[in-house]
């Protein structure tokens, strides 16, 4: 990085960055080829990084082969680079350049994951479980009871909710994601996915009274 490009930098919200922050801005903000340069490295390391997130949920997924993880760790990396460019002006320099960069490959892997999977289906280790009466505090017949309730709630999911409700239930009730996250994911407001679990729980209830 030569004094002239350091020197043209764009200030972020008057912080001083630490060098490799400072070079990875100054070069994404560049002229050719430095910039097309800069984004082909920081594609590979959001490559990498992608592919270690979708490696670590996806083995138990037997669905995903060896090759479909290697495509999803591209397609994840892709989209976070699209998604990091549009939002480079957003850097505050809060923290180091690549760790707030690498947050957006982790973002993408799952949802690139549920992209693949199809948003409207239940992944493998999210569909019914099986129980055991011991293991759980009920008797066999409440066993049966339990997972049949359970198939009901999954057939539910997948036949009366739309997609998007589908996506919001199934990221934040089944895998856990925070509403904040999946917004980002979903590139829309913490709000907005409140709105949208909201309908979908009124929705599940009205259907499982009917039944």
């Amino acid at each position: 990085m030569t004094p002239q490009l350091l020197r043209e930098c764009p200030s972020v919200s008057g912080r001083t960055l630490d060098g490799e922050s400072r070079a990875w801005v100054t070069r994404l903000h560049g002229v050719e080829p430095v910039r097309r340069c800069a984004i082909a490295e920081l594609h590979e390391r959001l490559r990498r990084e992608a592919r270690f997130e979708i490696h670590k949920r996806a083995r138990h997924i037997p669905e995903l082969s060896r090759s479909d993880l290697d495509d999803l760790a591209v397609q994840a990396a892709s989209d976070a680079l699209m998604t990091l460019l549009r939002k480079l002006d957003d850097y505050r320099g809060d923290s180091q350049f690549w760790t707030w960069a690498r947050r957006f490959a982790q973002l993408e892997a799952p949802v690139s994951i549920r992209r693949r999977l199809g948003h409207d289906q239940l992944a493998p280790a999210e569909t019914t479980p099986e129980l055991e009466p011991a293991a759980i505090g009920c008797s066999p017949p409440e066993l049966v009871e339990l997972r049949k309730l359970l198939r009901t709630v999954t057939d539910l999911i997948v036949g009366q909710l739309t997609q998007r409700q589908r996506v919001v239930v199934i990221a934040i009730a089944i895998n856990g994601d925070s509403p904040a996250m999946l917004a980002i994911e979903l590139d829309t407001t913490p709000g907005a996915i409140y709105k949208t679990l909201h309908d979908a729980r009124t929705k599940l209830k009205t259907q499982l009274a009917l039944i």
